[in-house]
């Protein structure tokens, strides 16, 4: 009986709209009740989308506003300011 690889489930950034493995990315989740929030584990309940660990990306979503159109909701400029935070940590 053959061994199956385990598959790695892939996400694509807003940013630069290249797939890449979900756990190098950086999760960004609307609540059920509206708030915008950065997921550390992954599986927090809501709408997410997925963001590059890079301020090139995080740049250009904050400038076309496109983590706003993938969540449905206004993001603020918050929140973009942290996971540029995030990403010069890195």
């Amino acid at each position: 009986m053959p061994v199956t690889k385990k598959r790695i489930p892939e996400r694509r950034c807003c940013g630069c709209g290249l797939n890449m493995p979900g756990k190098e990315m950086i999760r960004i989740v609307r609540t059920p009740e509206g708030a915008i929030l950065i997921d550390e584990t992954g599986k927090a309940n809501g709408r997410g989308a997925y963001i590059c660990r890079n301020a090139e990306c995080i740049s250009k979503a904050a400038k076309k506003d496109l983590l706003g159109r993938s969540l449905k909701a206004g993001v603020a400029a918050s929140v973009y300011e942290e996971l540029k935070e995030r990403c010069s940590a890195d």
